[in-house]
């Protein structure tokens, strides 16, 4: 898997220091370079403190436990999926164009952080009750995004009603399990652009009239 960027790790400071929050980033950096390595299972939190150059101290100043740690990553990758596809759709260009826009954004940043993609589709939900909001919230991140950006100029020039949460979210989640399938069968993430694109088109397009 292609491994994830994380920023450079600083020397090592007090405990108090840590609630900067730059400890807390490194630790995440540090859980984002053991799921790479390993996986989210299997990776404990000395793999995650020797990752960031900290104590197992440090760790439980900032979290309570491994899983809450791991609910912050995928938050974040999450957000950063959809600010990136965000930042690159054009809301008054044609729709069909925003569309590839955004999916090339999403194949982009999937790209960057392949195995924390994966284990928010794979192993979040293994973990039961206890990751469903995480889980929840991440989802609907980026089925709001796909309504945002369907009601926008360009869709609404085109004549296109916005989408419904129900539709998109059946395109997230065929598009999450697209990804999923397509990693852990050794291939590029790249190769679910023109895939992807066919069928956001398919859904978010104009639907013929009755």
């Amino acid at each position: 898997m292609k491994g994830v960027q994380v920023s450079a790790p600083a020397a090592e400071a007090s405990p108090d220091s840590a609630r900067d929050g730059g400890f807390r980033r490194r630790l995440l950096d540090g859980l984002a370079v053991s799921i790479d390595e390993r996986g989210y299972r299997d990776s404990t939190v000395a793999d995650i403190v020797r990752h960031a150059r900290t104590s197992k101290r440090t760790f439980y100043d900032q979290f309570a436990t491994k899983e809450e740690c791991f609910a912050e990553l995928l938050m974040d990758n999450s957000a950063q999926i959809v600010a990136t596809i965000r930042k690159a759709v054009v809301p008054d260009a044609p729709w069909h164009i925003q569309i590839r826009q955004a999916v090339v954004a999403y194949v982009d940043t999937i790209e960057a952080s392949t195995a924390i993609t994966l284990s928010w589709i794979r192993e979040l939900p293994a973990l039961g009750e206890s990751a469903r909001p995480t889980l929840r919230r991440g989802f609907g991140g980026l089925v709001t995004m796909i309504v945002d950006l369907t009601a926008n100029s360009g869709f609404r020039d085109a004549g296109i009603d916005p989408v419904s949460p129900e539709a998109a979210v059946i395109l997230v989640g065929g598009l999450r399990e697209l990804t999923a399938q397509t990693v852990e069968d050794g291939h590029p993430v790249r190769t679910i652009l023109e895939p992807a694109v066919a069928a956001s088109m398919a859904i978010l397009g104009p639907k013929p009239k009755v």
